[in-house]
């Protein structure tokens, strides 16, 4: 049996103010303001075991400390006509937690349920801070911590920051001796950085960056789409596919080390290899989320902070490993132009693309990977070599979404338990199913075949 009561968080006399919203938040409050019923999807969560387990009054206060380190955590936004949006930290207020009580051995059933609870509504951004929390406790003691973010409020290398944070909180830190050994930039101080000369002066360097990539490159990249008339079909659905490699997971350090590149480069040098032999272009682009956490403040900051870089790799059907050793510089640039006022950039590219002078920039790629967890931290990476490895691979359809602007293709990359999760959606008029599946596998053994080559 299952019984369920609210209980509060009471904040007093945190840090507060109001300013512009920052252009990370106006980029994402843009997109989930807009998506209706569909924003749920958006939302950031997770279900901890809490271990040992705790009170429930220990639990709260831990909990507390990291809504007192992060602003953004307790941040509103307001929208000011139709190119204004601020953000308003509150000092003070409740935030609901939601308690479910049961037995031991259903804490984990009861916590994962709860998780579909709380991350299947949309926040209200004018009202609601961006985060809710959930207990499960069994005998008096909390074994279950749910927690989930509003896109708003923390991106996903925000999440991994704020469970880093959580774990020293648990260890006996508080939000004042963490904000003294690791200052962080919060929302408002990003804002008057961002209103600053140099912040002006980077903003106008992006989106010049932009336009100049978008007015060079190819203006439609798959030459021979999979079913254009599904095109205008507002009712058709996008396949989610997702393909589990442990292959994956071993090669594509292996291959990083041989070419003297990150990881994430190679994945990323695989993809666009990938695209270019199946779309018929040579050129291809991608829009590339990036964490923007390039100084240490801001690697501190739970905040949204992620926005796109434009990606354009040229000649990127000539050769694996030389697609790869040129996605290294490529993306270095692009990155260097990955913070702007993306509301600007969208006025300055909409002519473009009315005119038809603007690249197909339908695709994207999403490395959610945390730098600091990896596949094999649970235990010793397979003994098997790489060519048996790759028959363990797993390929699954977990869903469909309805459509959605301006994709063709997403991908994101995941850390699973042993393995690499590459988790894929596109159009169905662009790319059906037996195409996706042929552009996951071709990413996946592109790099694991150059392992093996190295020596399985």
């Amino acid at each position: 049996m299952t019984t369920a009561e609210t209980r509060t968080i009471r904040l007093d006399s945190a840090r507060a103010g109001t300013g512009p919203a920052t252009w990370g938040q106006r980029a994402i409050w843009g997109v989930v303001t807009r998506l209706g019923d569909d924003a749920p999807r958006y939302n950031v969560p997770v279900d901890l075991p809490v271990t040992p387990p705790r009170p429930a009054s220990r639990v709260l206060a831990d909990v507390t400390e990291l809504l007192l380190l992060h602003d953004s955590l307790h941040t509103r936004f307001l929208a000011e006509g139709e190119d204004g949006l601020r953000q308003v930290v509150d000092g003070d207020g409740e935030l609901p937690v939601e308690i479910r009580t049961c037995s031991a051995d259903r804490a984990a059933e009861v916590g994962a349920a709860l998780r579909a609870e709380l991350a299947g509504r949309s926040f209200d951004h004018t009202r609601e801070w961006p985060l809710r929390v959930g207990l499960v406790e069994c005998e008096g003691l909390v074994h279950r911590l749910v927690l989930v973010g509003a896109h708003t409020g923390m991106d996903y290398w925000g999440l991994g920051r704020l469970l880093r944070d959580l774990e020293s909180v648990e260890s006996g830190e508080t939000a004042a001796s963490l904000r003294q050994a690791r200052p962080s930039l919060q929302p408002l101080d990003a804002a008057e950085v961002q209103a600053s000369p140099l912040g002006r002066r980077r903003d106008a360097a992006a989106r010049r960056y932009w336009c100049e990539q978008l007015t060079a490159g190819p203006r439609q990249i798959f030459r021979k789409p999979a079913a254009p008339e599904l095109a205008d079909d507002p009712h058709r659905m996008f396949p989610n596919a997702l393909l589990r490699s442990p292959a994956l997971a071993v090669a594509v350090g292996r291959v990083a080390a041989e070419l003297e590149v990150s990881d994430a480069a190679v994945l990323l040098g695989a993809a666009a290899h990938q695209l270019a032999r199946m779309s018929g272009s040579s050129d291809v682009l991608f829009q590339v989320v990036v964490g923007n956490r390039f100084q240490p403040a801001a690697a501190a900051a739970v905040s949204t902070v992620a926005q796109e870089a434009l990606f354009r790799l040229t000649d990127a059907d000539r050769d694996f490993e030389d697609a790869v050793r040129r996605t290294r510089s490529v993306a270095f640039s692009a990155f260097r132009h990955a913070s702007y006022d993306k509301w600007a950039l969208d006025r300055e590219v909409a002519p473009l693309v009315e005119k038809g002078e603007a690249a197909d920039h339908s695709y994207w790629w999403n490395d959610t990977r945390d730098p600091g967890v990896g596949p094999f931290d649970g235990g010793e990476p397979p003994k098997a070599p790489l060519s048996e490895l790759i028959g363990r691979t797993e390929l699954g359809w977990p869903t469909e979404f309805l459509p959605r602007k301006n994709v063709s293709m997403a991908v994101d990359v995941l850390t699973a338990p042993g393995a690499l999760d590459l988790a894929m959606t596109a159009d169905p008029a662009v790319l059906d199913r037996d195409g996706m599946e042929r552009f996951l596998r071709g990413v996946e053994r592109l790099i694991v075949a150059e392992a093996i080559a190295l020596g399985d």
